[in-house]
């Protein structure tokens, strides 16, 4: 700190310095060709369902986006339009024609939400246990097995590849949660997947839920097939379209060299001064981390750093809020005093290897002025 007459001046200053957004898990800027495509679908008014010629225009153009999507996304099955992640998972887990539910321990809560009565599988080392799911698969009755790609509070990256053969030879359905990974990592082998438009630069307020058969999933009436009910969302389903196209394959969310080494930089100063990553031991996405501070509760760090001009988290946006224990990271095996310290860190398209860098030397300050009153 240094004095200047009688203010206190803190050496990070947010003054006079735009601030940096690091919760992309929670949500994504739009991204400039989704905003563009949005305001285009806001003209065509007509309900996609009705059959004069308006309404008929309005189908073409939904259609059309939903072709897009699926090519973006390398998907040849079918896609149902939602309102996003939450309703996607909840469509595939209540309504897939199987008699049972099972769900890994470290599924977002949205899946707990929809099926509260699912059987759990464990994770071992970080890594959901391959052997018990596939032992819990078989038994009795078919069940649909609910296993997230990419944890949404740790970037823990699971391998579905791993027991998805398995599982369909025991006779059950795989539900891939894919709203943290759909645009930066190719999509499971899954009979459903979720994916989420403004995770990855597209507008909230809608989703997908890709089904490889439509014939697993029971149908309800009304639109998308007859499998969901309301107005289909014209608007958002163009802004979806066009900010996955947007995504440069070959450099998902405009990560390079210099990003990826700045966040190698943060991860290295992290652990070189008391700190660890929270992974649960496995393989993590470049795109979410969990930091543990030593000395300092999540809580105060996310008042620090908003001070400081960051935009960070603890857990996921759906439970943030309440700052309560997170259920996926005990059932990582990360203890109740590191978990307390935990915040969420995350990035997307617009993140600058800059940011990256000043996020660290904010870190840094902040570890060592806990330190120094501790």
């Amino acid at each position: 700190m240094t004095r200047i007459g009688a203010i206190v001046q803190p050496k990070y200053s947010n003054l006079m310095k735009p601030r940096i957004y690091l919760d992309h898990a929670a949500t994504t800027p739009m991204r400039p060709e989704a905003m563009a495509a949005v305001a285009g679908g806001m003209t065509r008014w007509a309900n996609p369902s009705s059959p004069h010629a308006e309404g008929r225009a309005a189908r073409a153009a939904l259609e059309d986006a939903r072709a897009r999507i699926k090519a973006a996304l390398g998907w040849t099955g079918e896609l149902i339009f939602t309102s996003g992640a939450s309703e996607a998972l909840s469509v595939a887990l209540n309504r897939a024609k199987v008699d049972r539910q099972v769900v890994s321990a470290v599924e977002h809560d949205a899946v707990y939400r929809a099926a509260p009565a699912a059987t759990v599988a464990p994770v071992r080392a970080g890594l959901v246990d391959a052997e018990a799911l596939v032992r819990l698969a078989r038994s009795e009755g078919r069940a649909i097995v609910a296993v997230q790609h990419v944890n949404s509070e740790t970037g823990t990256c699971q391998s579905p590849h791993l027991f998805a053969d398995d599982v369909r030879e025991a006779g059950g359905l795989l539900l891939c949660d894919c709203a943290q990974s759909a645009g930066k990592f190719a999509l499971p082998d899954a009979d459903f997947v979720v994916v989420s438009a403004h995770k990855l630069g597209g507008p909230p307020g809608i989703g997908a839920l890709l089904v490889r058969d439509l014939a697993t999933l029971e149908p309800t009436g009304g639109h998308e097939f007859g499998y969901r009910q309301g107005t289909e969302n014209l608007p958002g389903a163009m802004g979806f379209a066009a900010a996955v196209e947007a995504i440069d394959q070959s450099r998902p969310f405009g990560f390079d060299g210099a990003a990826t080494d700045a966040i190698f930089r943060l991860r290295d100063t992290v652990r070189d001064h008391g700190g660890s990553v929270v992974d649960g031991g496995a393989p993590v996405s470049m795109f979410i981390t969990a930091y543990a501070m030593p000395s300092l509760s999540a809580a105060a760090q996310l008042i620090r750093f908003d001070a400081m001009g960051f935009a960070v988290s603890a857990g996921s946006a759906c439970s943030s809020g309440t700052l309560k224990r997170s259920r996926a990271l005990e059932a990582f095996g990360v203890d109740e005093d590191t978990a307390s310290r935990t915040i969420r860190v995350s990035f997307g398209w617009t993140t600058t290897p800059e940011e990256i860098d000043a996020f660290r030397v904010a870190w840094l300050e902040v570890a060592h002025d806990a330190a120094r009153r501790a």
